[in-house]
């Protein structure tokens, strides 16, 4: 019904993705594939609620009203199994504020912030620029699969003297969906040591089969009471550009610290059209959603049979959940600035390198599979061809 393979043409739109290559990478003749955002145009039931809000004319000071909460709260509760309230959800102009925010609301300065790399790099933006002290649980990467070092997990958090951690769940960039024991585990070490989660589930829609994304607060009444939740719908129905997220905060004392913060940053009223969307989304959303959800199942297939068949020393570190793929560029046998001179001298790619995520992944890159076939075939038509040149 909906046709992903379409390609729309994204330049001179101010995008991100297509239209800064000349400011951030000092070159024009790139292929983009990096920033977690999607090439494909929303539904037209959901183009209309909105275009229906912009006839209106006026866009003053707008907050969320019940029929907002219930369409969010509507979503986890069919897709996850899991029933929040609508008091919970503090809405903010993205996760990556959000957690910045809890950064500085929940730890003072030269405070113990934990995290496992090689993850999101606004994580550790949000820690060293607010002055906290960055803790690294190095995630284990052996056999093509990353899991959890609890020893050292539960030893940082003791000798650090930890009090936040944030986690990334599906993570990003290792496309791991954590399973209800390394969740439990994690949570149980949290609440022996006094250390609030925030839990950042942004990707939470994506999971592949065989894989089930566990809402952190949905495992026990303790993981609620200790969880600062972070969804927004961006990632799902590619709306980052309207700048809204839904956080939950079951426990009182957290949400009323949190909201006193933001308040502080001098935020208040969210976008209204980015209400409009989100409401819409959630509410139309779930058959495109479906939709595409087997189209990049699809598209991972391709990327996989692709490399296996045409670029072998490439290993994919096999996605469980996200659109973002995590490829293990290690037995090109080149070093971090060859790695980097490979993927654009000669692939014409722009990807997110590994060294952003971690010191330890400089051998790595992701790529964003959310595009039409033809895109994602154009790349790695370009990666061969460079591989060929170069092995």
């Amino acid at each position: 019904m909906y046709d992903f393979d379409k390609i729309i043409d994204r330049r001179g739109t101010s995008c991100l993705k297509y239209d800064f290559q000349v400011e951030r990478r000092g070159r024009d003749d790139l292929l983009p594939m990096w920033v977690a955002d999607m090439d494909f145009a929303l539904p037209e039931d959901i183009l209309e609620d909105i275009k229906d809000r912009i006839s209106h004319g006026i866009f003053g000071y707008t907050d969320p009203k019940k029929d907002y909460f219930d369409s969010v709260l509507d979503w986890f509760y069919i897709h996850f199994g899991w029933k929040g309230r609508a008091e919970w959800i503090t809405v903010t102009p993205g996760v990556v504020v959000a957690i910045s925010v809890a950064v500085r609301a929940l730890t003072g300065e030269g405070g113990g912030v934990l995290i496992q790399q090689p993850v999101y790099y606004p994580f550790s933006e949000a820690v060293v620029a607010n002055n906290r002290r960055l803790v690294n649980n190095q995630l284990v990467y052996k056999d093509g699969k990353y899991s959890i070092d609890f020893e050292d997990f539960e030893k940082k958090i003791v000798d650090e003297n930890v009090k936040l951690f944030i986690l990334c769940s599906p993570h990003n960039p290792v496309g791991r969906v954590w399973t209800l024991k390394e969740l439990r585990k994690m949570g149980e070490i949290c609440l022996k040591h006094n250390v609030i989660v925030v839990s950042d589930e942004i990707h939470c829609d994506f999971t592949y089969e065989g894989h089930r994304q566990i809402m952190f607060p949905s495992i026990s009444k303790e993981f609620e009471d200790n969880v600062i939740l972070c969804t927004a719908p961006s990632k799902t129905f590619n709306i980052a550009g309207l700048q809204v997220s839904n956080i939950f905060i079951p426990n009182e004392k957290i949400r009323k610290t949190f909201k006193a913060e933001l308040e502080a940053f001098g935020y208040s009223q969210p976008n209204v059209i980015g209400l409009t969307a989100c409401q819409s989304v959630y509410s139309k959303g779930n058959e495109w959603y479906e939709e595409l959800k087997k189209y990049l199942a699809e598209n991972l297939d391709f990327l996989r049979d692709l490399l296996k068949e045409n670029l072998p020393k490439i290993k994919l570190v096999e996605p469980e959940g996200t659109y973002l793929v995590w490829l293990d560029c290690s037995g090109l046998g080149l070093d971090t600035g060859g790695l980097e001179r490979f993927v654009e001298d000669k692939a014409k790619l722009w990807v997110d390198f590994g060294i952003i995520f971690g010191k330890e992944s400089g051998q790595f890159i992701r790529l964003n599979i959310a595009c039409p076939r033809a895109t994602l075939k154009q790349a790695l038509t370009q990666l061969k061809a460079a591989y060929c040149q170069t092995m």
